[in-house]
């Protein structure tokens, strides 16, 4: 994780809280800044790129890193 990335952690969480998380955190984010988020529901794997899709940021990465999801999200 890069020092420039707004890190939210919604591991232990279900749908929706980690994208409503990820949607507070877009909006205080620079338009091209770059979100982290880590969940670990199953159906942030379906519910994040939906989300990042609807609202116009890219997800530049999905992961799974130690027993989460981990996406990184750019703001457009």
């Amino acid at each position: 994780m890069s020092s420039d990335e707004i890190l939210v952690d919604a591991r232990g969480h279900r749908c929706p809280v980690p994208t409503l998380r990820l949607r507070r955190a877009l909006e205080a984010a620079p338009a091209g800044g770059r979100v982290r988020l880590l969940a670990d529901d199953p159906l942030a794997r379906i519910d994040v790129p939906h989300f990042a899709a609807q609202v116009g940021a890219a997800v530049l990465e999905q992961a799974d890193a130690d027993g989460a999801l981990s996406f990184l999200i750019a703001k457009a």
